[in-house]
């Protein structure tokens, strides 16, 4: 949009945009906001609202480059956590910063109603304007966030249905999926392109459930493989009795596994990872999630998606970062493998 590079509140706030830690996504709560959010604003909030506004055609249209209002007062808590790119906790209203400083602000279009659907132009733009901008600035997706996870005022933005990404077909929105599908993306060059609905689909997938036939202790300090010795189900035939890998290639899979842990202090950390080898051989670790202690008994479901080549297999590792030796009570892998030749 003409003027882009010049706009901003800068000079009217005296304060100036940057340094920036984070994109924060918004939907816009309307149809052809583009001049709401770049020249005319709301009442009480004068425009720019935005750094770059996305319409249902998935052509992105710059806004403005300097600060703008859209991200209101941030949990500091949050903004911490996208700075250290660690998972995001529940917004802490004790103490904010202003997010406009701090965060590129990117407004989706769509109604907000959970009916509005975003289209699957508009859903891939949206990836990629985020990738962008994280490999601009070296940072991985989690330093991607969305308006309802920093705000201490309920912003409930994003949200609303998706027609579709790539062989996806109609799914709601979520940060977790988004963060993912940056992530994704990221993995590979920038030309990358996800595969299409239009190509061959894999058909038929295999069911693999997995767990413990006890608990067991888990030492503080340590990588430490998590053998799963109950098979319910191994459709897919790649879990050896008492083993560690739950998958091998050349497949792709979704699933979960759900942890409980015993004895984790309050506070304290399991850091939780997918390893990739090739025989015995590490080759890979995947980005790390974390498992933050709680009174009592500490229960946590982390999303399990990947893809591996041929001769490699998957493996869950654990790493206790408390002090003190703790059980591993319960984890139970759920997935759905899809064979690739």
């Amino acid at each position: 949009m003409a003027g882009w590079t010049t706009r901003g509140r800068d000079a009217a706030t005296g304060k100036f945009f940057g340094p920036v830690n984070g994109i924060l996504n918004h939907h816009t709560a309307g149809s052809n906001s583009l001049a709401t959010i770049a020249t005319v604003g709301r009442p009480g909030l004068p425009p720019p609202l935005a750094h770059a506004y996305l319409p249902k055609s998935g052509v992105v249209v710059l806004v403005a480059d300097g600060r703008a209002n859209h991200a209101g007062l941030a949990a500091e808590s949050v903004f911490n956590a996208i700075v250290a790119e660690r998972p995001l906790p529940k917004q802490d209203r004790s103490s904010t910063i202003d997010g406009n400083d701090r965060l590129y602000g990117l407004e989706v279009e769509n109604l907000g109603n959970a009916k509005d659907v975003y289209t699957r132009a508009q859903y891939d733009s949206w990836v990629r304007v985020n990738a962008a901008l994280c490999r601009l600035h070296d940072w991985g997706a989690g330093s991607v966030a969305g308006h309802l996870e920093t705000s201490v005022e309920g912003k409930p933005d994003p949200s609303g249905p998706v027609a579709g990404y790539g062989k996806r077909g109609p799914f709601p929105f979520t940060m977790a999926q988004f963060r993912v599908d940056v992530a994704e993306r990221l993995a590979h060059a920038a030309s990358w392109n996800p595969p299409t609905a239009q190509e061959t689909t894999p058909m038929n997938p295999a069911f693999v459930n997995l767990g413990l036939v006890h608990g067991y202790q888990l030492a503080s300090g340590e990588w430490t493989e998590i053998q799963f010795t109950q098979e319910w189900n191994d459709e897919a035939g790649d879990h050896a009795a008492n083993s560690a890998v739950f998958v091998a290639g050349a497949a792709r899979y979704n699933g979960t596994l759900s942890l409980r842990f015993e004895h984790l202090p309050e506070g304290d950390v399991v850091q939780v990872r997918q390893s990739e080898y090739d025989g015995t051989t590490l080759k890979a670790d995947h980005p790390i999630d974390e498992v933050v202690g709680t009174s009592g008994g500490t229960f946590r479901v982390l999303p399990l998606t990947n893809r591996l080549g041929p001769g490699r297999s998957m493996r869950i590792r654990l790493l206790n970062q408390s002090s003190e030796q703790i059980e591993v009570a319960s984890a139970v892998l759920k997935a759905l493998v899809w064979r690739e030749s």
